[in-house]
């Protein structure tokens, strides 16, 4: 099947197997290998990209599915010149051990803030209550993002310093 999507900016057209994974089609046909393939099953987060701006794990979605959509990955958010302040944040708090999971972790927590920032509830959120972005709140709204160096109160501080502009 042929599909255009937008990756990172740029109108991409692509002719694919109905069966590949969004995943599949940025790493191996694109060639945009920053977002990585963990576990396959949609339990680590590695995978991480942006959809029409909503954070999604690239390897439980068929590229089909996302004809006509916006795509961001890691490479889309800042350059090595420019960085994202999500970026900054994560290189100035040390966010990152081994580096595997971190382009999932900083597209999830870019997606996260706008969530917040919208006033989405979280299970961490009291009913009724406008939600606060303490650090449970950001564990909460993070834990699909597995780091396995255990690098997470450098990815929260990370997170809270790049939400307050401190990045």
């Amino acid at each position: 099947m042929r599909i255009n999507i937008t990756a990172n900016g740029e109108a991409r057209s692509l002719d694919l197997d109905p069966r590949t994974t969004l995943l599949d089609a940025l790493r191996e046909h694109l060639k945009l290998t920053g977002s990585k393939k963990g576990c396959d099953h949609g339990q680590c987060g590695a995978c991480t990209v942006l959809a029409n701006g909503t954070r999604i794990n690239a390897c439980l979605s068929l590229a089909v599915m996302h004809d006509g959509d916006e795509v961001t990955t890691i490479e889309g958010l800042g350059s090595p010149e420019t960085l994202h302040p999500m970026q900054q944040a994560f290189l100035t708090h040390d966010a990152f051990q081994c580096g595997y999971c971190t382009p999932g972790q900083i597209c999830s927590a870019v997606a996260m803030l706008a969530e917040f920032e919208a006033g989405a509830p979280s299970p961490e959120t009291p009913r009724g209550a406008a939600p606060t972005l303490s650090d449970a709140e950001i564990r909460e709204r993070m834990s699909g993002n597995i780091c396995r160096c255990s690098a997470y109160p450098q990815i929260v501080a990370a997170i809270r310093d790049a939400a307050e502009g401190r990045a």
